[in-house]
């Protein structure tokens, strides 16, 4: 067994190279990735191709290793090129992610050192840093610094917790789900939908609160419904409101609809994946006040602040109710249960094992402090004006003046079927690829939406989108 042991050892340490090797491997990735750097602003955001990348599975995983070379050419050809680049300040379309350079070496300490975050006990100093981060977005929005928190993987886990704590908080069990009453309107995101299902409340009463002109909750129709329903015996519970839409960048009366919330003595959760970080700015926060009157709220890292994908939070106002519904007690858990001098995030989450997500969130915001994010949220809020109006001047019809960064916009030509026309102009502008952009369907229209976010996205993209948009429709409409 001893031999067997030994020959078996000599494998297996193949999986900690060495300084030089280590070396050797690294210098390739940084030169890759800073060649993707140097060049991101004269790519092409999108790539039509053939394959759409399956060249890669000629390559299978095997018993014998590649050189980091091929393995890098094989990331080049079939991941990074065919389709959306992410990175590139012309993704102007859904609402775009970001990908600071810190925020990756971030990852990078966190992946190296292989910090336990879940539990205070096994990485304290990691755990710590997490809470603080809750803590620091807590007062950022005007939540209590005891408010329970976590760092989840996007704004859909975030919004399963919160709802899942609502549920429980509201003592909504099984039997009581379908006479429960949920308020929320045809603009919130489908990820609440999705944990609405998986929290098991498939049977509960959905009310969809009428919209204003703005496709904004209106809040005196959502009072109608609570008391009509209350009057027909049924059991209102929850209200979730939208701090920026994906359609239109809507932000609901947040004020009017916690203060009726609190009257009717119903959850109160608040959906700002998108928009609750132009709270860091002066318009942001006067359009957003009253999201600090939820139980529970959603904020995406990896979108307002323009971290790489795989960062959202959740907050919850009262910490113990989060825990109610999510702690967990194990035997082997037990050394661990003793350690309670900062919450731990397992039992405030689905989650036990968890990436240290913290890292990428604190490594950025203190190497640029907030400044930088500060006005790069600014300059956003400015390019989407700037764009509705200039749009306007080529004769687009627009929607509602943005509230956020989020433009809608349709081209109306003389003749002919204006939502076929705008579905080729969509498609000429994805095979142009300097820029991206996305549509939707608003009212039976089919609608052009300018989503700016990148904080690689400057005033010389969107003269290059106003460009395009204009070369195009001039050239559809001569056909």
């Amino acid at each position: 067994m001893r031999k067997r042991i030994q020959a078996l050892e000599k494998i297996s340490r193949q999986l900690e190279p060495d300084s030089s090797k280590r070396r050797q491997v690294r210098s390739k990735v940084i030169e890759y990735t800073e060649y993707f750097l140097d060049h991101i602003a004269t790519n092409k955001t999108f790539n039509i191709t053939s394959d759409k990348g399956a060249g890669l599975l000629r390559s299978p995983i095997s018993e014998n290793p590649v050189r980091i070379e091929d393995a890098l050419s094989l990331i080049k050809k079939y991941v990074d090129f065919p389709g959306l680049n992410p990175a590139s300040g012309g993704h102007l379309a859904y609402i775009p992610g970001g990908g600071i350079y810190y925020s990756s070496l971030g990852d990078y300490i966190a992946a190296i050192t292989n910090h336990f975050a879940g539990v205070f006990f096994a990485g304290p100093g990691a755990v710590r840093m997490e809470n603080m981060l809750i803590r620091w977005l807590s007062g950022v929005l005007g939540f209590p610094q005891n408010a329970g928190g976590n760092l989840t993987s996007g704004g859909s886990i975030a919004n399963l917790i919160g709802i899942v704590t609502a549920r429980d908080a509201m003592n909504v069990t099984s039997k009581r789900t379908a006479n429960s009453v949920i308020y929320l309107t045809r603009q919130v995101h489908h990820s609440v939908d999705k944990a609405i299902r998986i929290a098991g409340l498939k049977e509960a009463i959905v009310q969809y609160v009428p919209l204003d002109k703005s496709y904004r909750m209106i809040p005196e129709e959502l009072e109608k419904l609570i008391v009509a329903d209350k009057e027909q015996k049924r059991k209102p519970f929850l209200v979730i409101a939208s701090a920026g839409t994906t359609d239109v960048g809507a932000v609901d009366p947040l004020l009017e609809i916690g203060k009726i919330a609190k009257k009717q003595k119903l959850w109160y959760h608040v959906d700002a994946a998108y928009g609750g970080f132009f709270v860091l700015t002066k318009e942001g926060k006067r359009k957003l006040r009253g999201i600090e009157l939820s139980d529970s709220l959603v904020i995406d890292p990896h979108k307002g602040l323009f971290l790489p994908y795989g960062l959202g939070v959740v907050l919850v106002k009262d910490r113990a109710k989060l825990h109610a519904s999510h702690y967990y007690l194990a035997n082997y858990m037990q050394d661990a249960a003793e350690a309670t001098e900062e919450p731990s995030p397992a039992e405030l989450s689905p989650e036990l094992t968890k990436h240290f997500r913290g890292m990428r969130l604190w490594l950025p915001l203190k190497l640029y402090g907030l400044k930088p994010f500060r006005a790069c949220l600014e300059e956003k809020l400015l390019l989407a004006k700037y764009f509705y109006s200039e749009i306007k001047k080529l004769g687009f019809e627009t929607g509602p003046e943005p509230e956020l960064s989020v433009v809608t916009y349709r081209f109306v030509p003389k003749k002919g079927d204006a939502n076929e026309f705008n579905k080729r102009l969509l498609e000429e502008v994805l095979k142009d690829g300097r820029v991206f952009i996305s549509s939707t369907m608003l009212n039976g229209k089919f609608t052009l939406r300018f989503a700016c976010l990148a904080f690689r996205t400057h005033l010389n993209t969107v003269d290059l989108l106003l460009q395009i948009l204009k070369e195009k429709s001039q050239q559809l409409s001569r056909k």
